[in-house]
């Protein structure tokens, strides 16, 4: 008795080109003072919806590690900042799967989508909030003002950013569904 293991050559390959979007989408974005808005999360919310929380973890570990590496190289913190965008993958990727298995995707209910993602994007920042809090620390230039005092604005970013995704998303993964993009290949 055989059983095939949920990592294989395509989903390892479908992980990684998901990775390198993340990049690529790391690398364009807007931004206005400490207002920051990245499209980078937008292939770590498709993979959650159509493969689940640990495709989308793997893929936003990935696609972030790379991210790190390319920005500032290996440092004492750089498997910190892997974490805000995998908890994004998890949360999102938790809710889809808990929906695929009551009969109806979360792409067929934008409300759900939406505080998903929204939903997300808390958890998300309260993670790169932790993360900078601790980076200041470890590197000494911790100051309240510079770790909380912009807390507001990443929020609202956070949010704005959550809805923008979303809103791509929906589509996007509806096409991918009708194109058979998540049906395996034997």
């Amino acid at each position: 008795m055989s059983r095939r293991s949920r990592f294989n050559t395509r989903t390892i390959c479908r992980v990684a080109i998901m990775a390198a979007l993340y990049v690529l989408l790391t690398m364009i974005s807007v931004k206005m003072g400490n207002l920051h808005i990245t499209f980078a999360s937008l292939p770590v919310v498709v993979t959650a919806v159509l493969f689940g929380p640990v495709e989308a973890c793997v893929t936003a570990l990935l696609g972030e590690f790379l991210n790190q590496m390319l920005s500032y190289g290996f440092t004492a913190t750089t498997v910190l900042w892997l974490i805000p965008p995998a908890v994004r993958g998890l949360i999102i990727g938790a809710a889809a799967l808990r929906l695929m298995k009551s009969g109806r995707p979360m792409d067929s209910r934008p409300a759900v989508f939406y505080t998903a993602c929204a939903g997300a994007a808390v958890c998300t920042t309260v993670c790169n909030t932790a993360v900078i809090w601790l980076d200041s620390v470890i590197y000494h230039y911790y100051t309240f003002a510079y770790v909380f005092g912009d807390m507001l604005v990443r929020f609202v970013t956070g949010m704005i950013t959550a809805v923008l995704i979303a809103t791509v998303a929906i589509p996007l993964v509806r096409f991918l569904r009708r194109q058979r993009f998540t049906q395996p290949v034997d």
